[in-house]
């Protein structure tokens, strides 16, 4: 285990519990909510603001009453941001912490290994990241953007505003990678484009210069990466930065948080979102305020990857007051019901088990800032589990 993972279970320990401590003495146990994360692999990037969005959310609830009159009590795991993690991780929160439910922001990698661990358990699961869609249980809502919402803002833009005809595109060779890719691939060809290459770099990879090198040899008029997100974003922009080449790249998997760690060489990449702390709404205003009141100093950037865990908890609290249970199956039932007006608006998962969102295409700025170009209202996320009942 490295020194930072280390440091962020010891704080991470540190402030669950803080999180249980109360003025009030509570007849009733706890309720549990296991949150599974990279804190260490490929995600240990954007976990630290993952952990920060689920302190910050339950200490809100818990300071309101709780949930049904109960405290709330993080449990949080180390997933190692892929299966074999995932599979560790969720047999500790499932089968011997027991928690209620489990509100997570993974890889797909890891999900793919939670989702049979949760129906052994008949756990309530909530997926909080951004993912290549199609990916169904009948114990899991999404509350992160699908291809079907984040594809088209960056492939447009660049074929309208950048005369793009022709893209290269390149991933990490897993779940998410390829199946962003498959349809990136398939929307450019429907709308008239050309896509002259698609290279995969495997999702532990570090080295993109031969990619890099094939990229130059067919003069693309764009690139666009989809990658486990975290490190494998950082090490594409270094080396594409360090390459010389220069060419309208849009990034399907990078989070503001990590685009401000990344410096200059971040400046100029295109993303498309659901959030970004630059929205001017009141809802978001309070929630910058008070994660910068709780965190201070030590506040990692909200962002994509991060604010979606923090309205999801209390999708959550919905849910369980609205069917006045813990119980599984009536609290899964409701999750399709109630919603929550949070930073990124209204927030349902009543779209088999997904949500209409409005989406942003914007631009990495040399602070790390991302300028928001275009807004898009209420994308659908189309047809991803309409089977799920």
């Amino acid at each position: 285990m490295s020194q930072l993972t280390k440091k962020i279970l010891a704080t991470t320990i540190a402030a669950i519990a803080g999180v249980g401590t109360c003025t009030n003495v509570f007849a009733t146990d706890p309720i549990k909510i296991g949150v599974a994360v990279g804190l260490s692999g490929a995600n240990s990037v954007v976990a630290p603001a993952v952990v920060q969005s689920s302190q910050l959310a339950v200490e809100e609830i818990n300071a309101t009453g709780g949930i049904l009159g109960r405290q709330v009590q993080l449990e949080i795991t180390d997933d190692a941001s892929g299966a074999v993690g995932a599979q560790k991780a969720y047999d500790t929160l499932v089968f011997q912490k027991n928690v209620d439910a489990v509100i997570s922001m993974e890889t797909s990698a890891a999900r793919n290994a939670a989702l049979p661990i949760l129906a052994r358990g008949k756990k309530p699961f909530i997926y909080t990241s951004f993912y290549e869609g199609r990916s169904c249980s009948p114990w899991m809502y999404v509350n992160a953007w699908v291809p079907e919402q984040q594809v088209a803002p960056v492939v447009d833009y660049f074929a309208k505003s950048k005369g793009a005809k022709t893209f290269y595109l390149v991933g990490n060779d897993y779940a998410f990678g390829r199946g962003m890719l498959d349809f990136t691939k398939r929307y450019i060809e429907q709308h008239g484009g050309k896509v002259v290459g698609v290279e995969y770099l495997p999702i532990d990879g570090t080295d993109w210069t031969p990619i890099l090198s094939k990229i130059r040899s067919v003069h693309p008029d764009a690139l666009i990466s989809a990658t486990a997100g975290g490190a494998p974003n950082v090490a594409l922009a270094k080396q594409l930065n360090a390459s010389g080449l220069t060419l309208p790249y849009g990034n399907l998997a990078i989070d503001e948080g990590t685009a401000k760690s990344m410096g200059d060489v971040a400046t100029g990449i295109y993303m498309s979102g659901s959030y970004l702390t630059s929205i001017d709404t009141p809802g978001n205003k309070k929630f910058l305020a008070a994660m910068d009141k709780r965190f201070g100093h030590d506040l990692k950037t909200p962002n994509e990857l991060s604010e979606p865990q923090y309205e999801a908890f209390f999708l959550y609290k919905a849910a369980v007051e609205q069917v006045g249970s813990t119980d599984s199956a009536k609290v899964v039932k409701a999750l399709g019901q109630v919603s929550f007006d949070g930073p990124r608006g209204p927030v349902k998962m009543d779209k088999s088990r997904h949500t209409p969102l409005a989406m942003r295409l914007g631009q990495i700025q040399a602070d790390g800032a991302v300028k928001i170009l275009q807004t898009f209202s209420e994308v659908d996320p189309g047809a991803q589990c309409p089977n799920i009942k």
